[in-house]
């Protein structure tokens, strides 16, 4: 769906795509469809086919595995997301990285700000980016502004894991991967992370590869 012009009505668009049943195909980097951003939703499909598409959305994300899964990564130049993560990782791992539960929601025409100055910089991988992981300093704490898929609005602080998660499907939607966010010396293949880089912060990686850390 993303690979092609198509002037067919966004919602006939999105009929098609959910024909076939089951997960939907993850859009890859290079599909220029992941660049051009994507438009506020406001009611171009409707409320029961909005209901349908989210719920193919969360089905394709928990069998990627994935915690998060932006429209524009299915190919729906849309302003929505879903996020889920629970966190099944040991303590460790949860006091480094502020890795807690984040029970499954919609977002529909998110936006974030910093709030503090505070930044963590972790490993970030992106189902549209699969094999490859890069460390990205993001702000800590975030305000995040929108609606729910039932049109109640949203305007919350997050923090931790959960705000990371949140601003990675954001930039999604405005046509950002996370490696435009990432440290380039920072870049490491899925068998470099098992091997090398598994402890919960990259200090090793940091000093091993040549980048620095907020």
């Amino acid at each position: 769906m993303g690979t092609r012009d198509d002037h067919r009505p966004l919602a006939d668009r999105v009929e098609e795509l959910l024909a076939g049943g089951g997960p939907l195909p993850i859009v890859e980097a290079g599909d220029p469809v992941l660049r051009r951003g994507t438009e506020p939703y406001d009611g171009q499909l409707g409320p029961a086919l909005l209901e349908r598409f989210v719920a193919a959305l969360r089905l394709t994300m928990r069998a990627a595995p994935g915690v998060g899964l932006a429209a524009v990564q299915v190919g729906v130049a849309l302003r929505i997301a879903v996020v889920e993560d629970p966190a099944p990782v040991p303590p460790e791992v949860r006091e480094a990285r502020g890795r807690v539960p984040l029970p499954f929601r919609v977002l529909v025409n998110p936006a974030y700000a910093p709030v503090g100055e505070a930044r963590a910089a972790f490993f970030e991988g992106c189902l549209s980016v699969p094999g490859w992981q890069a460390v990205v300093a993001r702000p800590a704490a975030v305000r995040l502004t929108g609606a729910d898929e039932h049109g109640r609005p949203l305007d919350e602080v997050v923090t931790g894991w959960p705000a990371r998660i949140v601003q990675h499907e954001t930039d999604h939607l405005d046509g950002t991967l996370y490696l435009d966010r990432a440290e380039p010396r920072s870049l490491s293949s899925a068998r470099a992370m098992a091997e090398r880089w598994t402890r919960p912060v990259p200090h090793d990686a940091a000093a091993a590869l040549g980048f620095e850390l907020p």
